[in-house]
């Protein structure tokens, strides 16, 4: 494997931890209404724990109101118990065609909650890209013990690694600095 290939692969996997990182924090409440807030919640319908947003149609309508709207009308009451069962704190209310949720402001307390769950996911997703800084520097030294890379390349290698990390490291820093600022903004 060139020195290329291995930065090429420890840079994907970089990416999949910036991608669950993402995922992860659509999933945290700010003050405002997201229906990323809702759609990851898993419904149970028809035997299979199934998620939200393949159940429903999640809308915003107000900065302060999520509605959804089952294409099954049946499934209401699923989705109202798995709401109620998560860890959001929300209240459900629901029409029979349709459920509203009134999005409450944040506390100071919850706010600042929230701001720690989000840095300590930052620090998770840290550790998972210097796992594969890790990984990636343990295939440069295989590669050099098998005269596959000479001494010059096993460096540059090294070094394109270290810089990636410090690059997505970043880039994790960016996102995380955004996602606490809006929950901490009133």
């Amino acid at each position: 494997m060139s020195r290329e290939d291995i930065k090429k692969e420890a840079e994907k996997k970089m990416e999949k931890a910036l991608e669950v990182l993402h995922e992860e924090l659509k999933g945290i409440r700010t003050g405002r209404a997201s229906p990323a807030l809702v759609e990851h919640l898993k419904i149970h319908c028809y035997g299979t724990m199934t998620p939200l947003k393949q159940l429903a149609i999640v809308t915003a309508p107000e900065p302060q109101t999520l509605n959804i709207k089952p294409f099954d009308p049946t499934l209401l009451k699923e989705i109202e118990k798995a709401i109620l069962q998560s860890d959001l704190g929300l209240n459900p209310q629901s029409d029979g065609k349709l459920i509203r949720i009134a999005i409450p402001p944040l506390s100071e307390e919850s706010r600042k909650k929230l701001a720690h769950e989000v840095k300590e996911l930052a620090e998770e997703v840290k550790v998972a890209i210097r796992n594969v800084r890790r990984e990636s520097n343990k295939h440069i030294d295989k590669e050099e013990e098998e005269d596959i890379l000479t001494e010059d390349d096993t460096k540059r290698a090294r070094d394109d690694i270290q810089k990636l990390t410090r690059d997505y490291e970043k880039k994790v820093d960016q996102i995380t600095d955004k996602k606490t600022q809006e929950i901490l903004k009133l």
